[in-house]
């Protein structure tokens, strides 16, 4: 088994296709894992911008027979020294794009964790572990918790699990017409 990162810390939606482009033409990875959001919201880029993004990254990745699963944008409600009300505005656009990216993802075919919901409260209650100095990314056990976070639903889409814990969801399949 082989990692292999194509990540750049502070991307936005609009540069999945650069890093995707930057990988050998002929590479296909059996999972390629997406976390992208923080930075659209901050920037404020419009919701159906970062979702078309997500949706093409997710695609090209599909085509290269990749499965993918997404992590949904956090929560930035739990980014404590972002002074209210500010704060409250960051939460509420943050929670609306991961909705929209993690129906855009089950919908391209792409597994989605609501990192909000299955390790939002862990930044919630243990900030000084889980941000960085920084106070706006993770630290590494912060890294390490989204990882482990996240685990179900690569095993899911490399057919090594059947079941889901709360927070993910499975791409859509489609029926046969009868």
């Amino acid at each position: 088994m082989r990692l292999r990162t194509g990540a750049v810390v502070g991307s936005e939606s609009s540069m999945l296709a650069g890093q995707i482009d930057a990988l050998p033409g002929d590479y296909a990875a059996d999972v390629a894992v997406i976390v992208v959001g923080g930075n659209d919201v901050t920037h404020r880029v419009p919701v159906a911008d970062s979702v078309k993004h997500l949706e093409e990254a997710i695609a090209r990745l599909r085509e290269r027979g990749t499965a993918v699963v997404v992590g949904t944008c956090p929560d930035l409600g739990a980014l404590r020294p972002v002074p209210q009300p500010l704060r409250a505005l960051g939460s509420r656009a943050s929670r609306q794009l991961a909705a929209a990216q993690a129906a855009a993802a089950v919908r391209s075919g792409a597994h989605a964790v609501s990192l909000a919901e299955v390790v939002g409260p862990f930044f919630i209650t243990n900030p000084d572990e889980m941000f960085s100095l920084d106070r706006f990314h993770p630290s590494a056990l912060g890294y390490k918790r989204t990882a482990k976070a996240m685990l179900p639903s690569v095993l899911a889409a490399l057919g090594e699990r059947a079941e889901l814990p709360f927070g993910h969801l499975p791409p859509e399949t489609l029926s046969e017409p009868s």
